[in-house]
């Protein structure tokens, strides 16, 4: 199963108590049963593994946010874009994000021994 992504990311939507992302704590898979990224419904292969852009708080897909910030989440990106082109320059939070700031709810095995 996916880990939880609650640790606050550099891209969090800025509401972190305690350095958890408040709005990753409020993300549902789309079923809206279980947390998003521990779907169990017939969605769950899809649901439990997010890549390319993702919301600030990297728990759904860009543009299918659903926390308290979906209405600015989901909104169309107005201006200058990041290299993916679906989240707003600056914002990237896909593989693409030139930044290499590491998300702390991942781990680099690729340079673990």
């Amino acid at each position: 199963m996916a880990a939880v992504v609650a640790q606050a990311t550099p891209t969090c939507c800025g509401k972190n108590v305690g350095g958890e992302c408040v709005c990753a704590k409020q993300a549902t898979c789309s079923c809206g049963k279980q947390s998003a990224l521990h779907c169990t419904c017939e969605k769950a292969p899809a649901e439990n593994t997010v890549t390319g852009a993702r919301c600030s708080c990297r728990a759904r897909p860009a543009g299918q946010c659903n926390c308290d910030n979906a209405s600015r989440e989901n909104a169309a990106v107005s201006g200058s874009t990041c290299e993916c082109g679906a989240r707003a320059a600056g914002a990237c939070t896909c593989e693409r994000a030139g930044s290499g700031a590491a998300n702390p709810n991942e781990i680099d095995f690729t340079t673990k021994k």
